[in-house]
């Protein structure tokens, strides 16, 4: 069995020599036999995709065997054991075992550090240290958080961000001693809410608490994580605004629209116009991309050129740094809560996503139940409480969506 970093390295070689292809290759020269090797190299990159995960699987069922004691993920507990604050020892371990176990040492390093919250709930208020964690994690995940611009408050009340669309002002030419005239920019507001989100209860048996070989900090961080991501990428995406986050795809206005017969697909000449719906004043601005799900990415990895060329490139990592895939020139973000392709769906976003302003309230709370609903199962449950909030604060069409034909 490869190791995963082999793996990257054989993608990366292959997924380089797919650029070197193209490179060579303009569009006179495109021919059968290039596309046959442009295939071939996309199959092998897929083949090493679905071997990475076959070995994520077991090194996933070792780190699972760690549960009865058999193995230990060392790299896991060294990354948190190096130079860390005794603080955070003391909030797993009061996650692990309660406040009644709790010793006076880890009692005064908590409360040296964070605010404990409602004890007779079991809430906590996380140390600072645990909040980024867990937001890096989310960020991590993907979706809209990845690419939008997120920012941190201590309060949640309301914050009016003030908007105005520049990109058809202009100046004028005027003649000598002649008076300017007057053109005052318009401004509106976008008012950024918070909303509250939870993580539902995560239940978990006694033995895997009572086993020190367990990353418990790891475990319970990884469930949380998933479940709020899944959870506010949703809203980040589709929400409509009322009681609830502006999504993007509510917020973005059309760019293009599928001619009859697109109702499952795409075409090249739709994607550059979409492109070019935005407008160039964004795009200078270097920080354009595509967003869509897994699905669409599968049409357009079929999608030529008008010469014959495949549209899409994989990505690597390079010596000056990681090469993501790339469609006509910019970045994909791949995000499953935008719809795939279908009558009438808002399948495919470009532009800036930067313009999408996701704000967390710090604070994040934990909550450990071990009343006898848990206790009669052998559990103890765990709860996370976030609040956060998502909308577009650009009105020049910073973001635009392809929408695909109704018949």
């Amino acid at each position: 069995m490869q190791s995963i970093q082999a793996l990257r390295e054989r993608r990366a070689t292959i997924a380089q020599s797919i650029h070197k292809l193209l490179d060579d290759h303009p569009g006179d020269k495109w021919n059968a036999a290039l596309q046959e090797k442009y295939d071939a190299g996309m199959k092998e990159i897929e083949d090493i995709a679905d071997e990475s995960k076959r070995v994520q699987q077991v090194l996933d069922l070792i780190a699972e065997n760690a549960e009865t004691g058999q193995v230990r993920n060392l790299f896991e507990r060294q990354a948190h054991e190096e130079k860390r604050p005794a603080h955070l020892d003391a909030f797993w371990n009061l996650m692990r075992r309660g406040e009644k176990l709790v010793t006076p040492e880890e009692w005064s390093a908590l409360r040296n550090t964070m605010s404990v919250g409602t004890s007779a709930q079991g809430g906590y208020t996380v140390p600072t240290e645990v909040s980024a964690s867990l937001a890096d994690a989310l960020k991590a995940y993907g979706g809209v958080r990845s690419v939008a611009e997120v920012f941190r408050t201590t309060a949640g009340n309301d914050i009016n961000f003030p908007t105005t669309d520049g990109t058809t002002e202009t100046g004028e030419l005027i003649g000598e001693n002649t008076t300017a005239t007057g053109s005052d920019p318009s401004f509106g507001v976008v008012t950024l809410k918070t909303y509250k989100f939870s993580s539902k209860v995560v239940a978990i048996p006694f033995e895997l608490l009572q086993d020190s070989q367990i990353d418990m900090e790891a475990f319970i961080r990884n469930r949380l994580v998933t479940r709020l991501g899944r959870a506010t990428n949703t809203y980040f995406t589709t929400g409509t605004g009322t009681g609830q986050p502006q999504g993007i795809v509510t917020a973005a206005s059309s760019g293009k629209v599928g001619t009859t017969g697109q109702t499952l697909t795409v075409i090249y000449d739709d994607l550059v116009d979409l492109v070019h719906s935005v407008d160039p004043a964004y795009r200078a601005l270097g920080k354009c991309r595509f967003m869509m799900a897994d699905s669409s990415l599968k049409v357009i990895r079929k999608l030529k050129d008008t010469a014959g060329r495949p549209i899409f490139l994989p990505g690597y990592d390079g010596l000056g740094g990681p090469m993501p895939d790339t469609l006509l020139g910019y970045g994909i973000t791949i995000n499953q809560d935008v719809a795939a392709m279908a009558a009438n769906a808002k399948s495919i976003l470009f532009g800036d996503f930067t313009f999408y302003k996701i704000r967390d309230v710090m604070d994040i709370q934990i909550f450990r139940f071990d009343d006898s609903a848990y206790i009669k199962l052998g559990q103890i449950g765990f709860l996370a409480w976030m609040r956060s909030g998502g909308s577009f604060v650009d009105v020049g069409g910073a973001v635009k969506y392809y929408q695909n034909s109704a018949t």
